[in-house]
């Protein structure tokens, strides 16, 4: 299965190509604001509002063999230590190798803007070949997902 954090996720679309091409159930979970997918492979599952809600939903369901698409780096962790894939919007693929730096580096930066009130922003927008590169890496771990 392939469970997608929807919350401004940019490639939704990308990632129900995949699910259908492999005939794959794929969950969108969200607070709300989506418009549900006729696509018999995608179920849209809505939340209640809350911190966390949607990312506890998926982080109780992933498992081995199973593959999340989230840029929640928290989130990212749990599923990896439940065995699932881990696929970030931009295509990077976090694993059990890299994860702990990647929650290092993500608390600093919060550390360092918590410290800096003028330190805000300021990342990079989303571009069309960290779309490619989002799809890409999505069909490899689907593939090694299923194997």
């Amino acid at each position: 299965m392939i469970y997608v954090d929807a919350d401004a996720c940019p490639v939704k679309d990308e990632a129900e190509r995949v699910a259908t091409r492999h005939k794959l159930k794929m969950f969108i979970v969200s607070n709300g604001g989506l418009r549900p997918s006729q696509n018999p492979y995608v179920e849209t599952i809505i939340v209640p509002d809350g911190p966390d809600v949607a990312d506890m939903w998926i982080a109780d369901r992933a498992t081995h063999g199973d593959v999340v698409v989230t840029g929640d780096i928290p989130l990212a962790a749990k599923c990896i230590e439940a065995g699932a894939k881990v696929v970030k919007h931009n295509g990077e693929i976090l694993h059990e190798r890299n994860i702990g730096n990647v929650l290092a580096t993500r608390d600093l930066m919060a550390d360092m803007r918590a410290a800096d009130p003028f330190r805000q922003g300021g990342g990079k927008s989303f571009s069309k070949s960290d779309r490619s590169r989002f799809l890409d890496a999505l069909e490899r771990l689907v593939r090694q997902a299923s194997v």
